[in-house]
């Protein structure tokens, strides 16, 4: 009877250690797709639209990093907040539209790129529109909020 027992507890060790083993891994977020994406970076511009920096910044985890054009990257949604303020002025408008996107396998995290205007009026009141590329990466948070963690974007040259 005691070897049963003995037999019947190393096989349930044995189970315990290794049916975790044996089971496909789950992705972080089954749901989510390129589209996904896609369609965050619709609600982030109508976000910065309607709210100015607040809504732009709101889509950025903390931890995020900024490249911009021409400059060195800026580490936190602190420091990057503090570079936003244009988004606020009335007669600027930045205008984004993503060509595309992907999704990594495990499913938290994820890119998207694209085009964008930035619509602004100089000093004499004439408009003004730079013209550029973006990519953003996107990571899915613990909250299971897709947030901006890398952020980048440079001008096109000027239309002539």
């Amino acid at each position: 009877m005691k070897s049963i027992l003995s037999m019947l507890a190393v096989a349930l060790i044995a189970a315990s250690i290794l049916i975790p083993l044996t089971r496909p891994a789950i992705s972080a977020s089954p749901k989510a797709t390129p589209d996904t994406l896609k369609r965050l970076e619709g609600e982030f511009m109508k976000a910065a639209a309607e709210h100015g920096s607040a809504g732009y910044m709101s889509y950025y985890a903390d931890d995020a990093v900024e490249v911009p054009n021409g400059a060195p990257a800026i580490v936190g949604k602190v420091e990057i907040a503090k570079t936003m303020g244009f988004l606020d002025e009335k007669n600027n408008q930045l205008i984004w539209t993503p060509a595309g996107a992907d999704i990594s396998a495990s499913g938290d995290l994820g890119y998207t790129y694209g085009t964008y205007e930035f619509r602004s009026k100089d000093k004499d009141g004439k408009p003004v529109v730079d013209y550029g590329k973006y990519t953003s990466i996107w990571k899915l948070q613990r909250d299971r909020s897709w947030k901006v963690v890398l952020d980048m974007g440079n001008s096109n040259p000027p239309k002539k």
